[in-house]
This record gives C-alpha cells, structure tokens and sequence, in this order.
C-alpha cells in the first residue's frame, strides 16, 4: 500500500520539508500547527492544506522531542492515521514518552532525518532538504513490519536514505555528529563577542564555515540539548580535554603534541560520509526492526 494522504503535525523548517517533498511526489498532505502563522505561511507556501480531521495513511509528527509524546497519544485517541512517526532529534525520551502514556507502538517508527539549516520556520524550508541524507528509523520490538515499511517509503519520497538503528545507539551517534559539534560552534562564536572590529574585519571563510550552526535558534537547541544531555557532555569532555592538552602543549613549545591532534583531525575528517576516505552511511539500510 502507498502513500496517498499524509498528515504533518508541525510547520517548522523539517515539518513544511516533509510536506514540500511529498507534494512533489503526488502525495496530498494535511497540515496541522498550534501556531497558527507558521501553519498559515506553509499553505501559502504549497506544502498542504489545513487538516480538518481527514483519516490519512501516515502522520508525520514534528513537533520538539518533549512534546512527540502527547501528540502521538492525542493523534491515535482521534484515529488519524494508520501509521505514526516522527522527526525528533533524540529518540529514547520520546519512546519512553509514548510507552509511559500507553501509545500503540506497533504503529510507531521513531525516526530522525539527518539534515537541517541554520535557518528556522516554514519559510526556510526546502523540498529537496533531505535528498541523500540519512534518516534514522529506530523502531522496536513491538513495531510492525508494515508499518516500517510504510516509513521507509516516506523516506524514499523525500530523497533520502533509510538507517535502522537502536534508539540509545541513536542518541549516542547524534550527540557526537550533530549535538556536541553545534556546542563547540557556539563556544569558537561566543568567542568573537570579545573580537575588535580589525580582527573581525578579516574573518574569512573558515571561520564562516565553522561557525555556520551557531546561528541556529538557542531555545530550539536547548530542547535537543536538554534530551541527550550525558551522550552530550561525554563528547564535549573528550573534545575539552584534547583543547586542554593542545594549549598546554603550545605554551611549552611541545609542537610534536599538537601536529598530532592536527593529523588526527585529518584522518577523522576523512570519515565524514562525502569526504575524501569517507563512504555513505551503510549502516544496515535493509535492517530489522528489532533495537
């Protein structure tokens, strides 16, 4: 069975993509936010129509990871749909979330598309966000096969690529790739506060490019943060303590120390997926459902 009607509870930049993609794959979409501007400005934007109750084939549920939740309970008390997932960017919060307000988990897939902006809100998103992005599936034991199945197919019409993988491997994964970066973005930004205008005057690219996330919106952010907080804090101790032992090291003229963290910086970088010496995510794309 295809998708033909979906619902999308949330019309922020990942809610109104998720539309804008299914749109142009045919699928009609419902839209539905408590924030009636942000609803208003995605329909103008042509990423659907109000939802006025309909049944629909799947809900995509984008709403901050503390609220997943109670909009799955309040979505499958009013029957919306057949099948349920989510967009969050921490997983076992939400899962315990569902489990603990007594959710239907054989019609839940946990999931989390690996992409973003610096930018906010409907009028930033993009239907071609997720194309060849990883999107993480993280359903349980309880999961239906064709439920997972059926959000392997909204993955697909987004452009992106399927990823199965264990909710608590999940958030451990993200705090290194995604959560502890966007930190170390802010503190190296935070740092030009104290910048006078000649050293700022010849900021260039590198400096753009690694402070690039610290433009996104804090109190977004401080939610993320506020879901993952230990997988989190380990990374930004193991980064603290190279920085630590760099400065050390340059203030005792121990150049061999820091030319070492600088190769290790290299041979990590190789292995970003696109990199040179990287390789796309491969992590089970046909994976069961088990976590």
């Amino acid at each position: 069975m295809t998708i033909e009607k979906a619902l999308v509870v949330g019309t922020g930049l990942i809610g109104t993509s998720v539309a804008l993609a299914l749109r142009e794959k045919g699928v009609a979409v419902f839209l539905s936010d408590v924030d009636t501007e942000a609803a208003r400005l995605a329909q103008v934007l042509g990423a659907g129509r109000e939802w006025a109750g309909e049944g629909v084939d799947l809900a995509v549920i984008a709403v901050p990871p503390h609220l997943v939740g109670d909009r799955l309970a309040d979505l499958q008390k009013q029957g919306a749909a057949r099948v349920y997932t989510d967009v969050a960017s921490v997983k076992a919060d939400p899962i315990a979330d569902a489990e603990r307000l007594g959710c239907d988990l054989a019609s839940y897939v946990p999931g989390h598309p690996l992409a973003g902006r610096e930018r906010s809100g409907p009028a930033a998103a993009r239907a071609e966000l997720f194309s060849g992005r990883p999107w993480a599936l993280c359903p349980g034991p309880e999961t239906d096969a064709e439920a997972l199945r059926r959000v392997r197919e909204l993955v697909s019409l987004c452009g992106a690529t399927a990823v199965v993988v264990g909710a608590g491997e999940h958030d451990s994964a993200v705090a290194l790739v995604s959560h502890a970066p966007h930190v170390v973005a802010s503190a190296v930004a935070a740092s030009l506060a104290s910048g006078d205008d000649v050293a700022l005057g010849l900021a260039g690219q590198g400096l753009r490019d690694v402070t690039r996330i610290a433009a996104g919106d804090p109190l977004l952010w401080r939610r993320i943060l506020s879901g993952n907080t230990r997988p989190v804090a380990g990374v930004l101790e193991r980064i603290a303590a190279d920085l630590a032992a760099a400065a050390s090291a340059l203030r005792s003229g121990d150049l061999d120390e820091v030319t070492d963290l600088l190769r290790r910086g290299v041979d990590g970088h190789g292995r970003i997926p696109g990199q040179r010496g990287g390789s796309l995510p491969g992590r089970n794309p046909a994976g069961s459902p088990g976590r």
